[in-house]
């Protein structure tokens, strides 16, 4: 079988998921959804992290923030925010299935752009800091917009707000984001594919290389980390406005801005599937989320042990992660051609 029709077997295969896996699996509806949401933290954190080499502790800060925005959205339309969300202000809302669908499209939309203004601000001021700077300085802001959000009463502060009720049956709702979260997981795979294979995948790679170099070759180092950064934020953007919506409530530290969880899972799932290809990110996401629903389900209050142990046997072991190690092992299944002349002068050297 030839690369090409491996390709259209794998999307052919990944399309039957999409589409029948809540239908053949009815019960576990909303861990195929968050399967989809795990797919595209990793391709989007990849962006920066495995192509540029810059790794951010901080991308979730755009998911929570286009999750806060749709919901201000949604409620603002046709209510006083500030009293929906007061104690009882929250169940006054019912909302018609038209009048539902118009907050969701239009909080989901001002969500991305939000996210994205955002990226390009906060990229003036972050991308001036290199290596361990550079992620320190992603993840304090994130935990400061946690803090903030969470005293930030008008917003409903560290109680949350509840999200308009979808106005349909339970499941027809959980069928609903599920395929929302599979199309945007689609979309970003695209456009992420799209991305590499021209001059943004090439200027990337000779950042992540010796960004002084690419620099000095007349690429704008800037340009291109903000770019790629603001594309990541509006897919974040859009994915906490309809996660928000599927989970039907948010708040600032668990749900919007889960630095610990959410934050950590996006590194841990590329590192496992391979950093800087384009399918390890998605690999390593499905590997991931399975490994989490195992020990979340049948080793709880050890979850966390589990968690760390994965962690350090990635880091010091399997730095490479599944791709790399496949690629490595098997090059021409995936089109790369090896000079078998240099690696045997390498190979000689080593020896010596």
């Amino acid at each position: 079988m030839s690369i090409a029709q491996q390709k259209i077997l794998l999307y052919a295969v990944i399309l039957v998921l999409g589409i029948g896996g809540p239908l053949i699996f009815p019960n576990y509806t909303f861990q195929i959804s968050v399967l989809w949401v795990m797919i595209l933290f990793a391709l989007t954190w990849d962006i920066l992290g495995g192509q540029m080499g810059y790794n951010s502790l901080g991308n979730i800060f755009f998911f929570g923030v286009g999750m806060y925005t749709c919901a201000l959205v949604q409620v603002g339309l046709y209510t006083d925010v500030s009293v929906y969300t007061s104690a009882t202000g929250g169940a006054n809302l019912r909302l018609t299935p038209e009048e539902y669908f118009i907050g969701l499209g239009l909080g989901a939309f001002a969500g991305a752009i939000v996210a994205s203004i955002f990226a390009v601000i906060f990229g003036w001021v972050v991308f001036g800091l290199r290596g361990p700077y550079f992620a320190i300085g992603t993840l304090g802001f994130t935990l400061a917009a946690g803090e903030l959000v969470g005293a930030w009463e008008w917003v409903g502060g560290g109680g949350g707000i509840a999200l308009p009720v979808y106005p349909g049956p339970p499941d027809e709702r959980s069928l609903l984001f599920n395929f929302l979260c599979f199309i945007l997981a689609v979309i970003a795979f695209l456009t992420v594919k799209w991305m590499y294979a021209g001059q943004f995948g090439l200027a990337a790679n000779a950042i992540r290389d010796d960004e002084e170099k690419a620099e000095a070759m007349g690429i704008h180092t800037l340009r291109y980390k903000t770019v790629g950064w603001t594309i990541a934020a509006f897919f974040l953007g859009i994915s906490g406005a309809i996660f928000g919506n599927m989970v039907g409530f948010i708040e600032p530290l668990e749900v919007a801005f889960p630095t610990v969880t959410f934050g950590i899972f996006m590194v841990v799932m590329c590192l496992l599937g391979g950093k800087g290809t384009l399918w390890g990110p998605v690999v390593g996401a499905a590997l991931f989320h399975i490994f989490k629903e195992v020990t979340w389900t049948y080793m709880l209050g050890w979850q966390w042990v589990a968690l760390g142990a994965l962690i350090i046997i990635l880091v010091v072991f399997f730095q490479q992660g599944v791709m790399g190690w496949l690629q490595e092992k098997w090059p021409s299944r995936f089109g790369i051609t090896v000079d078998e002349n240099v690696v045997a002068k390498k190979s000689s050297e080593a020896a010596q």
